[in-house]
């Protein structure tokens, strides 16, 4: 699309369509738009070719080398897209300035057809950001995603962990009362406990140690969290019982000199609670759904407002349908 500004004596005309861009200054406004408007013409009749032959591929490389590392959660989002190339090989090979609203629907409809609507709107989101940047980079100048019809994400998630599948998985992983974790699956089975008991993330667990868990006032402080940005520092209150556990893994951690509770990265408390998960043929069990059993259960003690702030949520809407899962015969039954 064209733009115009005055400068000097005269109005330059900026052109920016389909990943071409050109500009050229005239005497007058109305010299610059008869000119843009026979440029965009002949950008749209194919005589006029993007300078920029960027592929999608090479896009991705350049956003996992200078945009990735500065973002939370980044090393997530770097497995997502690189698995977006290796799916759809048609889309990495495209340029960047090719890329219109009919290919987004293609990728569309091949995800949909291999994952859930959820997964498609979380890597749709993947995307939007990826499209943002190449528009900053002058890679392209349309949003492709732009009226694109997108899925639902369904319905929020309504399972819960029954205490036999717990106690199952925590001996799946090895877990004894008491026990030092000499293991990672070990790590693993007291991080989901702790989750069960704080309600906390599962990447906030993993920044849990000494310096950030008050034992005596019985409060984690998580300097860096989800929604750091909008509420800074988040200070987690926890139950007794939750005290015993982090009590211990303090103990352990300072016998071994260090600060964190564990040492055990995301990927690989991922990929062994599901390994697990799966031997034990536990069918949709989740890791993060301990947050939400936590969550339940604390709501029978406290009201909605001290709730949300020990979940760090801002939207009571997204606590209740997202998070709070008791069933209407758990509530019946307590009437």
């Amino acid at each position: 699309m064209a733009s115009f500004r005055k400068v000097g004596k005269g109005w330059r005309a900026e052109v920016a369509r389909r990943g071409v861009r050109q500009s050229k200054v005239f005497p007058t406004k109305a010299q610059a738009a008869a000119w843009a408007a026979q440029v965009e013409a002949s950008i749209l009749a194919g005589n006029l070719k993007p300078g920029s032959t960027v592929t999608v591929a090479q896009a991705v490389e350049r956003y996992l080398r200078e945009i990735v590392p500065r973002r939370r959660g980044g090393n997530y989002e770097k497995r997502r897209l690189l698995a977006l190339l290796r799916l759809c090989p048609w889309l990495a090979d495209m340029p960047v300035a090719e890329i219109r609203r009919e290919h987004m629907a293609r990728w569309r409809d091949e995800r949909r057809a291999a994952v859930s609507d959820a997964s498609v709107v979380r890597e749709s989101s993947d995307l939007r950001t990826l499209w943002k940047h190449c528009r900053a980079w002058g890679l392209m100048d349309t949003d492709p995603f732009k009226e694109l019809p997108m899925p639902n994400e369904g319905h929020a998630r309504a399972r819960r962990t029954d205490w036999r599948e717990l106690r199952l998985m925590l001996r799946g992983l090895g877990y004894v009362t008491g026990r030092k974790p000499s293991q990672l699956q070990h790590e693993v089975a007291w991080m989901y406990l702790v989750a069960h008991h704080t309600a906390v993330r599962a990447g906030e667990i993993h920044s849990l140690s000494t310096r950030n868990v008050d034992l005596e006032r019985r409060v984690i402080r998580l300097d860096v969290h989800k929604t750091m940005e909008h509420s800074g520092i988040r200070h987690v209150p926890f139950t007794r019982k939750a005290a015993r556990l982090l009590a211990l893994l303090d103990k352990w951690a300072k016998e071994d000199g260090r600060e964190p509770y564990f040492t055990i990265n995301p990927q690989s408390r991922d990929a062994l609670f599901r390994k697990i998960r799966d031997r034990l043929l536990i069918d949709d069990l989740h890791f993060h759904d301990a947050r939400a059993d936590a969550l339940t259960r604390l709501s029978r003690r406290v009201d909605v407002m001290t709730l949300a702030r020990i979940s760090g949520h801002r939207d009571l809407r997204q606590l209740l349908n997202t998070y709070y899962r008791e069933t209407a015969e758990q509530i019946a039954a307590r009437l």
